[in-house]
């Protein structure tokens, strides 16, 4: 069942990885080399998982496992298929749709196409949630070394995706077309889809326990149960009365169910975000969750940034490599560490590791070679240089070509070379690399931590985790990752220059270590006088995970 798991796991996010990536790049393509209609996506997929976390974690939690599992799958599989059909048919018939309508076909296209890949991501986070955070759970049983391996191996195949997918759909792109990728994309899926579903269900008749799931439903049906059976003993009040009783009911039912059902979703939304403050492990989720307001990791933002500082595009492959290296290294060390320490003592060494490697980050902003300049205005002359016309002033600063560069977001660095208005002899002195190699030494040695914190807090919210509740509580986890992601965004869009991301990189430092203050105070909270405890071989350390006196625990 275990290997069956990782063999699905792998295929499904081999799909995911190659659409996230190829679904930007067709945007940007028909979209006249602009990041408008990737932004606007990015926006719709924060927005959607940052509302509907908590419902899509009560729909996993109300719903037989079998089932959730294999309707989000499908969801998500056609969503992806329909989408990548119809990019096709855009880049076939793009001059055609921009004259139907005044262009109005086409707008409503993009629309349609951002509407069902949205609804693909929806459904890849209820994937996620079922299989990650309560399939793995039942397979491994009550072994808690096997539940940290089999997470362990989970995270190395999403960093072996993550490298190689874009890659390989990177190649097909470049060698064959756009629209060559969104048919081998969409193909892909289609056989996927169908092994996945296969898969699953092995899965589901090697684990008979997955077909056990306590519900709340329970409690309730015993609830009105009680409650019939005391008005049963209650004694007659003549016949009138109960004939008016039973044709006042169903009208009152019927009004109740209707502004119950109407209400329903916001109910969730809040019974959800109550429930996850009320967790014992709420603020190693919050800690986690503050883990994803920063520009310190190859994202665009990053990216775009090292770009400025002439860094090549190959540079920037080989780095993005080291840190998938030092990923899957994280995950060995999450092992280690919780055999040799306990779960919650690998999340405090796990933290002060990527800690200690993020001080290089905020050591290279005041490193020589960093564009950190305070008066410049984030906003000053933005808009005009995008779109200028004229070549750049002679006399111009390297700092004021790297900013122009970064604002358009078509910098000239993927060769090496750093911007400049064609003249040999006009080309700005080469920049010092120290700041931005300290940055990068700092961004791919964290890796190790952060995984190995990540590991151990998905881990701390599955033991301790009520089963019914699982669902609801990682949905609210997956909203507040959005959450904090989305901010980091528009943190980047307050201050979009190269000459203010040395303060993003001192501000996403800063909420790094708030996010480890509170799984700090979370792990004082679990261990007590036993929090400074030295590491002990013993495997009974392993059992410090539990959570407080006060809490529910499976």
């Amino acid at each position: 069942a275990k290997f069956l798991l990782y063999l699905g796991h792998g295929l499904s996010t081999w799909g995911d990885r190659m659409w996230h990536f190829a679904v930007s790049v067709f945007l940007v393509e028909l979209y006249g080399n602009s990041l408008l209609l990737t932004a606007v996506y990015g926006l719709v997929v924060a927005g959607s998982v940052l509302l509907l976390g908590a419902i899509i974690g009560d729909w996993v939690d109300k719903n037989s496992r079998l089932k959730v599992a294999q309707t989000s799958l499908v969801v998500q599989n056609v969503s992806v298929i329909l989408c990548g059909v119809i990019l096709m048919v855009i880049f076939l018939f793009k001059t055609q749709l921009l004259t139907l309508y005044h262009g109005w076909l086409l707008t409503m296209c993009y629309i349609l196409v951002i509407t069902i890949a949205n609804i693909a991501n929806l459904a890849s986070t209820a994937t996620a949630i079922t299989i990650q955070r309560d399939w793995i759970v039942v397979v491994a049983g009550e072994d808690r070394s096997k539940l940290a391996d089999m997470n362990a191996t989970i995270r190395r195949i999403d960093q072996l995706t993550n490298i190689l997918a874009p890659m390989a759909v990177g190649q097909i792109m470049t060698f064959g077309s756009p629209m060559i990728g969104c048919g081998f994309i969409s193909g892909w899926n289609l056989m996927s889809m169908c092994v996945e579903y296969l898969l699953l269900w092995k899965v589901y008749q090697k684990t008979p326990s997955l077909a056990l799931k306590s519900s709340k439903v329970e409690e309730s049906e015993l609830k009105q149960l009680n409650a019939k059976k005391e008005s049963d003993t209650k004694p007659a009040e003549g016949v009138q009365l109960i004939v008016e009783k039973e044709v006042a009911e169903p009208q009152l039912e019927k009004e109740v169910g209707c502004a119950t059902r109407i209400a329903e979703p916001f109910i969730t939304f809040r019974d959800g975000w109550v429930a996850y403050y009320n967790q014992p492990v709420f603020l190693a989720g919050m800690g986690l969750a503050f883990l994803y307001m920063t520009v310190l990791g190859f994202d665009c933002i990053t990216t775009g940034y090292a770009y400025t500082q002439g860094l090549s595009g190959s540079v920037l492959s080989l780095l993005m490599g080291a840190s998938a290296v030092t990923g899957i290294l994280g995950t060995v060390a999450f092992t280690w560490l919780r055999r040799r320490c306990g779960l919650v003592r690998t999340g405090l060494v796990s933290g002060a590791a990527q800690f200690a490697c993020l001080t290089l980050c905020a050591i290279s902003v005041f490193m020589p070679g960093s564009p950190l300049d305070l008066t410049v205005s984030p906003f000053a002359d933005i808009s005009a240089r995008l779109f200028e016309s004229e070549p750049l002033p002679t006399i111009a600063s390297p700092g004021d070509k790297s900013e122009v560069a970064f604002a358009t977001g078509m910098p000239t660095l993927l060769n090496g070379s750093a911007p400049g208005n064609g003249d040999p002899e006009m080309s700005p002195e080469p920049v010092p690399l120290i700041s931005v190699s300290l940055l990068f030494a700092g961004v791919i040695a964290a890796r190790v931590g952060l995984w190995s914190f990540d590991l151990t807090v998905t881990q701390l919210l599955q033991e301790n985790v009520m089963e019914s509740e699982r669902g609801i509580i990682n949905g609210v986890q997956n909203s507040m990752n959005y959450l904090l992601d989305l901010l980091h965004f528009i943190m980047v869009i307050l201050a979009p220059n190269p000459e203010a991301f040395g303060l993003l990189v001192l501000i996403s430092v800063s909420f790094v270590a708030m996010g480890h203050i509170m799984y700090f105070r979370f792990a004082q909270k679990a261990l007590g006088t036993q929090l400074f405890a030295c590491c002990t071989p013993d495997p009974k350390a392993v059992s410090d995970s539990s959570p407080p006196a006060n809490t529910s625990t499976v």
